[in-house]
């Protein structure tokens, strides 16, 4: 679950996933993308880079 204020530590847990990089920054746009238009701090995707 997300919290109301990002956590450096789970966002460098994310980035450290093992995954191809193209794939990883995809997700990390989209994701931050997804908190910018929801105006939120979360954009849903639990685990996933950028979230």
């Amino acid at each position: 679950m997300c919290s109301n204020k990002p956590d450096l530590k789970a966002f460098l847990n994310n980035l450290k996933k093992p995954m191809p990089l193209h794939r990883k920054a995809g997700f990390y746009l989209r994701n931050n993308l997804l908190k910018i238009i929801r105006l939120r701090s979360c954009c849903g995707n639990h685990g996933e880079p950028g979230c």
